[in-house]
């Protein structure tokens, strides 16, 4: 059994076309939603960079039982970590015991925009092991300092915050982050079905990890519906072909313009070898079934492009029944 979920992209949608996307996937029957968070969007093509916490605050108001986390936020550098734990205390108060935080160890793209040096992984990491410590202390509701390697909190104290402290959930792709997931995670996000993470990080990584192995694993597909599987791909390379470059460029590359001088090489068949493109129901079913086997218990849709609402609508009528 799997839990179907839609990532809100807010590089492509500004904030109302977000919210009003929310409440259509939990009348489509959508169980959750992720939500993006980015500074810039990948491609000026995509066009929007709504700040996250606001867009939560607007889906908070018009659903009612819908889960929704950050997929993922980045609380390392832009946005210091004892502010991140006071956006998701006030989230996860509007969305009582219906929202996560997730969160990564961001893009260059993103984090360099307040003069910060952008870091290798591995300090990244270790940031975000600090942070994670700082969020969940404050998240007790009394005051609280810290002085560590990265991060100074004096004498702060949330006065908004939930009953529950909301799940922290962290992104991952490779081993080192699946460790780093495993020690500080109530759960596990990645975008690619790669059933070797999902079992990494759940039997504890390099045996650091002394609690329970019952933690959710989420992934995320990409996909992108139109009438005919050629304008699929079109749109696809169009608005969303930076996710064929190789390697860390998409970790390491600064800005919008960065990004298409990199992929004026990348073509059509490049982006549908990573998209799934067109009107078949049976090709998004089979890359649902492609996470599902690899371990993951939550999938999250990405569409891409503009036509959000006739991608719900044809997932409520061709897919999702699939999956009761």
């Amino acid at each position: 059994m799997v839990d179907l979920g839609l990532s809100l992209i807010s590089e492509e949608h500004g904030p109302n076309e977000l919210i009003d996307a929310a409440a259509r996937a939990e009348d489509a029957g959508f169980e959750f939603a992720l939500v993006s968070d980015h500074f810039h969007p990948w491609l000026s093509e995509q066009g929007e960079s709504p700040f996250v916490w606001s867009t939560l605050g607007g889906i908070a108001r018009e659903t009612s039982d819908l889960r929704v986390g950050t997929g993922v936020t980045c609380p390392l550098f832009r946005i210091h970590p004892a502010n991140v734990a006071q956006a998701a205390a006030t989230a996860a108060t509007m969305h009582p015991g219906e929202f996560f935080l997730g969160v990564g160890t961001g893009e260059n793209l993103n984090e360099h925009v307040l003069g910060d040096h952008f870091p290798p992984q591995d300090r990244r990491l270790a940031r975000l092991e600090e942070a994670v410590e700082i969020i969940r202390g404050l998240w007790e509701g009394e005051t609280y300092s810290h002085h560590g390697e990265f991060y100074t909190v004096e004498n702060a104290r949330l006065h908004t915050v939930p009953d529950d402290p909301p799940p922290i959930h962290v992104a991952a792709g490779g081993p080192q982050a699946a460790d780093a997931a495993s020690r500080i995670g109530d759960g596990l996000i990645s975008t690619a079905p790669k059933g070797d993470l999902v079992e990494r990080f759940s039997n504890g990584g390099d045996g650091k990890w002394n609690g329970t192995r019952d933690r959710p694993a989420y992934g995320q597909v990409t996909v992108c519906w139109a009438p005919s599987e050629r304008e699929a791909r079109r749109t696809a390379h169009e608005q969303w072909r930076q996710t064929a470059l190789p390697g860390e460029l998409g970790q390491v590359l600064p800005t919008p313009a960065h990004f298409e001088q990199a992929t004026e090489m990348i073509d059509v068949d490049d982006v549908a070898s990573t998209v799934t493109c067109g009107p078949d129901p049976d090709d998004h079913i089979e890359m649902i079934d492609e996470y599902v086997e690899a371990g993951y218990d939550s999938v999250s849709v990405h569409q891409v492009g503009p036509d959000l609402g006739p991608a719900i609508e044809f997932y409520e009528e061709s897919v999702l029944p699939s999956f009761d």
